[in-house]
């Protein structure tokens, strides 16, 4: 379970180090999710891996890390009520753009394989 841990959190730091190095506009963890996918899959990992079972222990309890949201979400309810317009719109504009996106994506990649 540690070693798991360890590299999960070792491709987090890899991630944080290469954005604050090359100042890119993208978070530290997702350039850190880049590169275990990287590691992965240059090593062939199967299920059985450390990281791939701490992993799967992490999803199994994933409902637990959106309780600091929704506590979040109740603590500015005013604002978010002052704001109720400008939030929606740009809510409902990103599900659509990542919604395009998506299907674009879908279609484009099933269109290869005709």
């Amino acid at each position: 379970m540690i070693t798991g841990l360890t590299w999960l959190l070792g491709c987090q730091l890899v991630g944080e180090v290469l954005v604050r190095l090359t100042d890119a506009p993208v978070p530290g963890p997702v350039v850190g999710m880049v590169v275990l996918f990287v590691v992965l899959q240059v090593r062939r990992a199967a299920d059985d891996v450390p990281v791939v079972r701490v992993s799967d222990a992490l999803l199994r309890h994933l409902q637990l890390l959106f309780v600091p949201a929704g506590a979040g979400v109740v603590g500015y309810l005013s604002v978010l009520r002052e704001d109720a317009l400008p939030v929606t719109v740009a809510l409902v504009g990103s599900w659509v753009l990542g919604l395009a996106v998506v299907g674009w994506t879908v279609s484009l990649l099933g269109g290869r394989e005709r």
